[in-house]
């Protein structure tokens, strides 16, 4: 059971994290130490990955960061504040609005910050759904919960194992996709989102891999004034779902 703490999105200990697997708890990751060989830890992140559940070696000097009982036996789990749904759930909450579909796609944010205000306005923006990575990329932890607002616990989240596979599921379905990028060719306010659309948001650093980039339909940019050449990855992923509001809005 996770602890009474700051993070009681933690689950610490083999036999806590079993149980956790056992109920069908939605845990977002599952840290296990790096090297060891002993069979519980074992049977633990074979379970995960049956449940579909990421599993990362770590080592004990990260655990003991992560632990507050500092008797987490090589294993610690971070519970998902909800179920993650599928591409799909996304889609057909759309059709039962009868909306063009609104989704938007995040490569690689790991600040659960940044992820946490870009649920908080994708819900706020009435898009349908967010889709993450299962790697590099923050999760619906507490953090992620608390800095949405609680958007986290209504707006639907998908995660996937490779985003240029969703992206092409997405264009399968009709959508254009868009992606965010500070050389695009054109501005937002020159490019039409009236349509079945799914928005892009690179990561902090680096922005939009290369694969996910050109696996985009456009690239559209927000105009800078000043020195500095970007916004904050929740924050441009605001001004451009707000875009979206706007033109649909229209309507």
């Amino acid at each position: 059971m996770p602890f009474e703490n700051d993070r009681e999105d933690l689950v610490e200990g083999r036999n806590a994290v079993i149980e956790a697997l056992r109920a069908g708890r939605a845990l977002d990751k599952i840290y296990i130490a790096k090297g060891e060989t002993d069979k519980t830890l074992g049977h633990i992140a074979s379970r995960a990955r049956e449940a579909g559940v990421v599993v990362v070696e770590a080592d004990r000097r990260k655990l003991d960061a992560m632990s507050a009982t500092k008797a987490h036996q090589g294993v610690v789990a971070i519970a998902a504040v909800r179920e993650y749904c599928s591409v799909e759930d996304i889609l057909a909450l759309a059709s039962e609005r009868g909306e063009p579909p609104f989704v938007i796609l995040c490569d690689e944010i790991s600040d659960p910050h940044n992820l946490g205000a870009i649920l908080r306005s994708a819900y706020c923006a009435g898009a349908h759904g967010v889709v993450i990575p299962k790697r590099r990329s923050a999760g619906l932890t507490g953090i992620v919960g608390k800095t949405s607002a609680g958007a986290a616990e209504h707006i639907a989240v998908a995660r996937v194992a490779n985003l240029p596979a969703a992206i092409r599921g997405l264009k399968d379905r009709g959508l254009w996709i868009y992606g965010t990028a500070a050389d695009a060719p054109k501005t937002l306010w020159e490019t039409d989102f009236t349509g079945p659309c799914c928005l892009v948001v690179g990561s902090e650093g680096e922005g939009m891999g290369r694969l996910v980039r050109e696996a985009c339909d456009f690239l559209v940019g927000i105009p800078m004034r000043g020195t500095l050449d970007s916004l904050n990855a929740a924050t441009a992923a605001s001004v451009l779902m707000y875009e979206v509001v706007r033109q649909r809005s229209k309507g």
